[in-house]
């Protein structure tokens, strides 16, 4: 067993994921996926490939069975790793939803509806500025109403919660 954490999309998502995964401990490897554009000179100037880092994120987790943890687009990714390797994913974390456009709505459908409810868990701040927490619950109990959502009182884009991803990992 593994775990893969999926961060941001911004390059301070990286402090986030580094301490997400100091403080989780599960007895399990426990992996920071770094985008590309972070390792790149030209930083934010190299966009995201969805099959680049899928390629990357298949050798990372390798043959093994994994947790992943996805916050904003590493939501999004992990939608789409739910989706082409289903067989290996143990237990998701989705945190900070970032779009819930129609094409987000039919990627999570794919993934979602035949992906274990009880597996899965979303944690969305109430006021967070890009999505809050009430339309994340309704784009997601439109999908799937056995998911469970957890409101957390906080009006930003940040998701400090390892008490509570490692609460649901470990169960």
């Amino acid at each position: 067993m593994k775990t893969i954490i999926l961060p941001g999309y911004s390059p301070h998502n990286r402090d986030w994921a580094i301490e997400l995964k100091k403080n989780i401990n599960l007895g399990h490897e426990i992996m920071v996926h770094e985008w590309r554009h972070w390792k790149n000179s030209l930083s934010l100037s190299t966009s995201l490939s969805l099959n680049y880092e899928l390629k990357k994120i298949r050798e990372e987790v390798g043959e093994d069975e994994f947790n992943i943890i996805g916050k904003s687009v590493g939501a999004r990714i992990a939608i789409r790793v739910i989706t082409e390797l289903r067989e290996k994913v143990n237990k998701v974390i989705i945190c900070g939803v970032a779009s819930i456009s129609v094409d987000s709505q039919k990627a999570y459908i794919k993934a979602l509806t035949t992906f274990p409810p009880d597996k899965i868990i979303v944690f969305q701040n109430s006021s967070d500025p890009i999505v809050p927490y009430s339309k994340v619950k309704v784009f997601i109990r439109n999908i799937s109403p056995e998911i469970i959502i957890i409101e957390k009182p906080r009006s930003d884009h940040h998701y400090p919660y390892p008490t509570d991803f490692l609460k649901f990992l470990s169960e």
